[in-house]
């Protein structure tokens, strides 16, 4: 099936336009709950991985792959 790309540039554009009438406190708890959800998801993948880890084994290997994003990110 074909894409209207027309179509798709039109929910681009009104994506965009909303994005720029959010206010930023709007926006920062997007962001927030972006990352919550993120979080759960890698949470569910470590316990795929490790099926006999704690809930306290999660939370290590969750924190130690944050600090690990963060470095590869030139962070500290």
């Amino acid at each position: 099936m074909p894409v209207d790309i027309e179509l798709a540039d039109d929910i681009y554009r009104e994506k965009v336009l909303r994005a720029r009438v959010t206010p930023p406190e709007i926006k920062l708890m997007a962001g927030a709950e972006l990352f919550e959800y993120a979080c759960r998801i890698t949470e569910c993948g470590i316990r795929a991985q490790f099926p006999e880890a704690t809930e306290d084994d999660v939370q290590r290997i969750l924190s130690e792959r944050l600090a690990l994003a963060r470095r590869l990110e030139g962070g500290s």
